[in-house]
């Protein structure tokens, strides 16, 4: 029970701990790739805590979970748990658990039908105003360029990914602005940022009292337009993407003296602009390994007492 005990403080920890540390660093918006990783591991730091605690509550509640986990352990693994006490707090703290991976479950699987609907939706509007000539075949990364004044591109993700362009936009996008939208939309599909949205997504609307899941959900929208950002300025300069950014979301009143609140484009544009220098390769490198370490934290704790034993 006390492993339990510990994942729980330990992912209660992290689930309040990493959305203020990470939003008290600099570094995220100068390495966007290395922050959504950083993010990613956190939260499944938070997940398998929850997850080790419920499976050791259900190992001291009951004698057939724990012949499960403890199948082939032998008997001086099994004493170093001490899964005798606690029988009673245990089931509860087990069910309560599970049911919040239930839940979990089922708000992914919600985000993801709602997900499928909006790109049926999206499917369908498109083929209403760009109909498919007899014989044509839906192909990966096809371009559909619709009609219309407003300055307007975005990608549609799923099995035939579709990138489409309104006539406005290529009326005012110029030289090589075009092909800047074209390889930011391009770094959204490649690096599957729709996966990322609809889990975050899922988790924030599961469980929006706990800070990390909101904090993550927020974050993975702003991060993942600064990625895209980075892969169109790295083939054709930051100035082309910041111009190309400002002809798409001039007229949406971003710019002006009083924006959305949530108006990130702004922010995107003069962070372009700025163009503050990367951080060096040995500092992501260690960033990197340091984020995959956290996942690895509950897993000590679940499995020291046990090795300690053998030893």
């Amino acid at each position: 029970m006390l492993v339990s005990v510990a994942l729980l403080l330990f992912g209660a920890l992290a689930a309040v701990g990493a959305p203020r540390l990470l939003a008290r660093a600099e570094w995220p918006e100068r390495e966007p790739v290395v922050a959504l990783w950083v993010w990613q591991c956190a939260v499944a730091a938070v997940l398998l805590s929850f997850g080790l605690a419920m499976t050791f509550s259900a190992a001291v509640a009951w004698q057939g979970v724990r012949g499960q986990v403890f199948a082939h352990a032998p008997s001086a693994v099994v004493d170093a748990y001490a899964l005798g006490a606690y029988t009673q707090w245990a089931a509860g703290l087990s069910l309560v658990l599970a049911g919040g991976g239930v839940w979990t479950a089922a708000m992914l699987v919600r985000e993801i039908r709602r997900a499928r609907a909006r790109r049926r939706l999206r499917r369908g509007e498109l083929l209403v105003r760009s109909p498919q000539l007899p014989g044509e075949e839906t192909r990966a990364s096809r371009l559909v360029i619709l009609e219309g004044e407003r300055s307007d591109a975005w990608w549609l993700p799923g099995p035939a990914p579709q990138l489409a362009i309104t006539t406005g936009a290529l009326q005012r996008l110029k030289g090589r602005q075009l092909d800047a939208v074209l390889a930011h939309e391009q770094g959204h599909a490649r690096a599957r940022h729709d996966w990322l949205l609809h889990c975050s997504a899922a988790l924030a609307g599961g469980f929006p009292q706990i800070p990390v899941f909101a904090a993550f959900r927020d974050e993975m929208h702003r991060l993942v337009e600064l990625a895209a950002d980075d892969v169109a300025s790295r083939r054709f300069g930051r100035l082309t993407i910041a111009l190309a950014l400002v002809e798409l979301n001039e007229h949406r009143g971003v710019f002006g003296p009083c924006p959305a609140p949530d108006a990130q484009v702004p922010r995107r544009v003069d962070r372009l602009l700025l163009a503050a220098p990367r951080l060096t390769a040995g500092r992501r490198l260690r960033l990197t390994a340091a984020a995959a370490l956290v996942p690895v934290i509950p897993l000590l704790v679940a499995f020291v007492p046990g090795l300690s034993a053998l030893g």
